[in-house]
């Protein structure tokens, strides 16, 4: 397979506008400029640089790796089916489906942003 990086930084940025904070646990905070979430919310949830995020919106820098991209993934809360084109948009396989899968689905994730929401009990 191979990289395709327009493919790549444009699903990356239709995510990312995709998405609001409170999607993903975030709070909204004031004066945003700019739909959906910003660059740096991006690479806090996926465990990476701003400047990371910005070059492969940009369609530069480095193939990223599995790892990488699973991390994405999380971050943006992808369903499978959208982990799996952003893998393959990345030249790499999809990573295996099976019941010991890492990927957590999108709705789990909203569940479990909104816990420290959640008073504890007594």
């Amino acid at each position: 397979m191979d990289l395709d990086r327009a493919g790549l930084a444009d699903f990356l940025r239709t995510r990312r506008g995709a998405l609001q904070p409170e999607d993903v646990g975030l709070p909204r905070g004031q004066r945003r400029r700019t739909e959906g979430l910003r660059r740096e919310e991006v690479a806090a949830l996926a465990h990476m640089s701003v400047d990371y995020v910005a070059r492969l919106e940009r369609e530069v820098g480095p193939q990223p790796s599995p790892q990488m991209l699973a991390s994405i993934a999380q971050g943006l809360h992808l369903s499978r089916i959208e982990r799996d084109h952003l893998f393959r948009l990345a030249g790499h396989e999809p990573p295996a489906t099976g019941v010991e899968g890492e990927h957590v689905a999108p709705g789990l994730l909203r569940v479990l942003d909104r816990l420290d929401d959640t008073p504890p009990r007594s």
